[in-house]
């Protein structure tokens, strides 16, 4: 089996940014909240927080009542968006983003790769922070069909 390697930081990204999507009404959310409802470390996630801002994915609101919010509505703001930000563009192997090999002119792999690479990066382009709040509502829903 293949397992692709994402990086800590981009699986922390996604999950700060949907916490964002399903939590914050239009109100900022202190990363701390969210640090804590995700179980994940507040030093870290003040580092995924900078880039996320800098790419105006999100904005910060200062003051006691303070914290993070979405800079777009949840439909706007697709998995890709916060990949391209956290991870930088995906890609299944080097020789086509950058030509290392002194075949990649006439490689049939390379071809084969970046076909894989471009239908990964398709498909988490068409998955929007509302996708993964629509989904994550038709998972509970089936938890408690399934508990009845």
């Amino acid at each position: 089996m293949i397992t692709i390697k994402i990086s800590t930081k981009t699986r922390y990204g996604l999950r700060v940014m949907f916490d964002l999507a399903q939590h914050s009404n239009g109100e900022p959310i202190s990363l701390s909240v969210i640090s804590k409802r995700q179980k994940l470390p507040l030093n870290y996630l003040e580092q995924i927080m900078l880039k996320l801002k800098k790419a105006n994915l999100v904005i910060s609101v200062r003051g006691a009542y303070g914290g993070y919010k979405l800079n777009r509505n949840t439909d706007e703001i697709s998995v890709k968006d916060i990949f391209d930000v956290l991870e930088g563009p995906i890609s299944l192997a080097e020789c086509f983003v950058e030509s290392k090999c002194g075949k990649s002119n006439y490689c049939i792999t390379r071809l084969i790769y970046k076909e894989m690479s471009d239908k990964l990066n398709e498909t988490i382009e068409n998955i929007t922070l509302e996708d993964m709040i629509k989904d994550k509502n038709e998972m509970m829903i089936n938890d408690i069909l399934t508990d009845l």
